[in-house]
């Protein structure tokens, strides 16, 4: 039971319950037999080293087994890392699991968490929504806390972030990995290493839709409005149907990325009457990557994302998760032509291009990935 809609709704698209249950043993013997395999090939080299996801750290055991060296990946924010890093003393404490379900919605997870190094301000409801359960023995909290204990044991740590991004973060999490590797964003340093091998890879979960570009050409610079809820959240028909008018009264142009399982339980349904409306202003398309965006952070899984986005950062507007029509106008509006909007491109195209630093020859993350490279080949 969890208090955050679309993280609960996010959770039943997948079935990623049934994973945590199976997946460290399952896991964990198959690949074994993979290693045992390429150990065992009289064409290949021995298994030297191993990158696992930090949710894949069953992979540990069999690394520990066979004295390979490894390295965890773990592909979510350092901000989000560090609120991970606490669930065990949250759970120390007595703050999780709640105490009941009038926790979600009496106030209390707007208690402030004073104890986190360097997230001053922060509350519970700030932090990944996995806290947000009654159950001791919560599926999703309790596969977390042991991935992230397991991790403990790698021989180091591997972010997808920049150092400049997120400093004192990193200075604490690196404090429980003395060996932290920051390599980010990958999809620009991907962009930067010349090597054949490099060119099939994507981040993204979905299958890119680049027939907007000839339609983006048409429109005045920074007159669009981007919207994207990423890769796995899903919505009800009625946050859809609030969103959508949302952005059609606010009459800016926008690109909307609307997978094909955005809506939860159904097909995503858009009325005659709507589609009417943003003839000509209006684009859907399936999927696109983004980078170098202000945000408007919609209150689902992100938590510790959305409040550095927005409080941090200087790139993020909040919308809360019981969305309606006026407040996505309203926001929508402020981005596009308030004051703080203007602030919000100036930073954003900021981070986006001290990312661009430090991805390329010579930046951090580019030398900090040539040094790793170079350390696990020794």
């Amino acid at each position: 039971m969890r208090n955050c809609s679309s993280d609960q709704r996010t959770i039943k698209s997948f079935p990623v319950e049934h994973l945590c249950i199976t997946l460290p043993d399952h896991g964990r013997r198959s690949f074994r037999d993979l290693i045992v395999k390429l150990n065992g090939s009289s064409n290949l080299p021995a298994v030297s080293c191993i990158i696992s996801d930090g949710v894949m750290s069953f992979t540990l055991e069999v690394a520990c087994e066979f004295g390979i060296q490894e390295m965890i990946l773990f592909t979510p924010s350092a901000v989000g890392m560090l609120g991970y890093l606490h669930f065990e003393e949250l759970k120390r404490r007595g703050l999780v699991p709640l105490k009941g379900a009038s926790c979600l919605t009496n106030g209390y997870l707007d208690n402030v968490i004073d104890w986190i190094p360097v997230m001053e301000g922060i509350r519970l409801k700030d932090l990944p929504t996995f806290i947000r359960t009654t159950d001791p023995n919560d599926i999703f909290f309790n596969y977390n806390l042991k991935s992230l204990n397991n991790s403990m044991k790698a021989k180091g740590l591997i972010l997808n972030t920049f150092d400049e991004l997120d400093k004192e973060v990193l200075d604490v999490i690196n404090t429980a990995f003395p060996v932290l590797c920051t390599i980010g964003p990958l999809s620009m340093l991907q962009q930067n290493l010349s090597s054949p091998n490099f060119e099939s890879i994507e981040s993204n979960l979905w299958k890119e839709d680049n027939e907007c570009l000839s339609w983006l050409d048409k429109r005045e610079p920074k007159s669009v409005v981007y919207v994207n809820f990423g890769s796995l959240i899903t919505v009800s028909q009625e946050q859809l149907k609030e969103f959508a008018w949302g952005f059609a009264n606010s009459k800016y142009p926008f690109l909307w990325v609307i997978r094909p399982d955005l809506l939860d339980g159904g097909e995503k349904i858009m009325s005659k009457d709507f589609m009417d409306e943003i003839n000509g202003r209006g684009l859907l398309v399936e999927y696109l990557s983004r980078s170098g965006i202000d945000l408007l952070a919609f209150f689902a899984d992100q938590q510790t994302n959305c409040l550095y986005s927005c409080e941090k950062w200087g790139i993020g507007m909040e919308i809360d998760s019981d969305v309606k029509r006026e407040k996505v106008e309203q926001v929508v509006r402020e981005l596009m032509e308030g004051k703080k909007g203007k602030e919000m491109r100036v930073k954003a195209m900021d981070w986006q291009r001290k990312a661009q630093v430090a991805t390329n020859l010579g930046g951090s993350s580019y030398s900090n990935f040539e040094r790793l490279a170079n350390d696990l080949m020794i």
